[in-house]
């Protein structure tokens, strides 16, 4: 006796994934994630050249046209501009006070105005030893603040690198050379002990 078995399939209405997970308008295969008025923002974690589409930060900063993509290069390239720029005023403060402070003591200590003839009729003069100097409060606060200034920076900088595109790394390898050209171009000390850059290759600050 043969009893007919009846099978029954449901067919998934078209468009239905599975699991119902919509992940926002985020594409997993292609890495494209849905941007502002239903744009599709290109994000590769390998280098790219992309142009048209790239997001940089948030997808409200999205790509258009060419010359907005110019613009995203060139503000790379300022802000490592920027960031010598600040290293630049950071040091300069820092011989600021310093000058400050040792022109204080020679003057508070009569060191300047100060000789005496030797045996032979020469003019010594005394070397007073100068004493350690630390910051005031708003001294520290200014240069804390030239400190934040540069870390924030930096940080960007890093952001932007993290998009491996190749005409934003670019132009950061340009902006470094602009602004250690510009702003690195001063007096090196002359000694007979080798000293090595105290600076090398600094990326967050």
């Amino acid at each position: 006796m043969d009893m007919p078995m009846s099978t029954t399939t449901t067919a998934m209405p078209a468009g239905h994934t599975m699991g119902g997970m919509d992940h926002g308008g985020m594409d997993m295969g292609g890495m494209s994630m849905g941007g502002s008025g239903g744009k599709q923002c290109k994000i590769d974690m390998l280098f790219n050249v992309n142009t048209i589409g790239s997001c940089f930060f948030t997808d409200k900063f999205y790509i258009d046209t060419h010359g907005q993509f110019a613009g995203a290069c060139i503000l790379a390239l300022v802000l490592v501009v920027a960031l010598e720029a600040l290293r630049r005023a950071t040091r300069e403060f820092d011989r600021f006070i310093t000058n400050q402070h040792i022109a204080q003591y020679r003057t508070g200590n009569g060191v300047v105005a100060s000789s005496k003839d030797s045996s032979d009729g020469g003019v010594v003069a005394p070397c007073a030893p100068i004493p350690p100097f630390r910051p005031s409060l708003v001294q520290q606060a200014i240069r804390a603040f030239l400190h934040m200034l540069q870390f924030g920076t930096a940080y960007i900088v890093m952001l932007f690198a993290m998009y491996y595109n190749g005409y934003i790394l670019l132009c950061i390898v340009l902006g470094a050379f602009i602004g250690f050209f510009a702003f690195n171009w001063e007096p090196i000390a002359v000694s007979d002990e080798p000293n090595g850059t105290k600076e090398a290759t600094v990326c967050c600050g």
